[in-house]
């Protein structure tokens, strides 16, 4: 194994351990219990996901990402984008190549129900940026081997955005407490906690809005930014999902095979720890600034 293979790794533990420390210290959300059976699972997952990746698609995407290069076939080479502006148009479209399959994983029942194994953690961590059923990976992974070619991105350009992407997703599904001032001036570029958490809301509505990955403006310019007054108020999770389902490997893995999975609350009502705060949601889908 050399080191452009190792570094991947090696920086999601220091960020992840990074996290995990903030996450005791200043938690947004109090009263987390057994936090390192909940994260040492989210974590097996997400090991076992990379271990799939690295072996199956790892070299089919070198090879999609080298044709397009020989053939200059793609959005990059037609636009005749090159050096760093390739860099930063690649980077642009692909994220929004991110929000529109996220927002696509809610919309069609068979994605959904494996996504849904991401949204059925009640106790949001860090972890849960690495919290994604193995069907979603294969899914996904397919996806981008014709999505890759089709933006003429090359290997390069992939790995510089994943390597801006896993942090920027452990830090907005984090535990921590960030000032609300802080993070209303990171949100005008990059998605916060304070998005992200109402995006893991079992209230439907609030489910299905912040599907950025990277740069928060496509659930501005799309009209599906959305904003509560105070993240404590929400109740995460999704309905009718047992901690055994939802909290454990063999559980999560289990979870879209179930018959009854993945039900999101499509009513309003107070339920379940800061349900008086309800009433201060703040519905921000026209992208205001809050």
């Amino acid at each position: 194994m050399n080191e452009s293979t190792l570094a991947k790794p090696i920086a999601a533990a220091i960020a992840l351990g990074v996290m995990w420390l903030l996450e005791g210290l200043v938690p947004m959300f109090e009263g987390r219990r057994e936090r390192g059976r909940h994260d040492a699972s989210n974590v097996a997952l997400g090991v076992l996901n990379a271990a799939l990746v690295s072996f199956v698609f790892a070299g089919a995407t070198l090879l999609a990402t080298e044709w397009a290069r020989a053939n200059s076939f793609g959005v990059l080479h037609w636009l005749g984008v090159r050096g760093v502006w390739a860099f930063a148009l690649g980077f642009v479209l692909f994220d929004l190549w991110q929000y529109l399959w996220h927002r696509l994983n809610h919309r069609v029942p068979l994605l959904w129900r494996f996504h849904a194994v991401h949204h059925a953690d009640r106790e949001l961590s860090a972890s849960s940026g690495l919290r994604f059923h193995t069907g979603e990976i294969v899914l996904s992974s397919c996806a981008r081997l014709a999505v890759l070619p089709l933006l003429g991105m090359t290997i390069a350009q992939v790995l510089v955005y994943e390597a801006v992407l896993l942090p920027i997703i452990l830090f907005h599904h984090g535990n921590v407490g960030v000032p609300a001032a802080a993070d209303r001036w990171l949100r005008w570029l990059i998605v916060t906690p304070w998005m992200h958490w109402v995006h893991h809301s079992d209230y439907q509505p609030e489910t299905d809005s912040n599907y950025s990955s990277v740069f928060s403006v496509w659930d501005r310019i799309f009209r599906s930014f959305r904003l509560v007054a105070d993240p404590r108020a929400l109740t995460l999770g999704l309905e009718d999902t047992e901690r055994s389902d939802w909290a454990t490997l063999p559980g999560m893995l289990a979870m879209p095979f179930r018959r009854r999975q993945g039900r999101r609350r499509l009513d309003d009502a107070p339920v379940g720890p800061g349900a008086g705060l309800r009433g201060n949601r703040v519905d921000s889908t026209r992208g205001g600034g809050r």
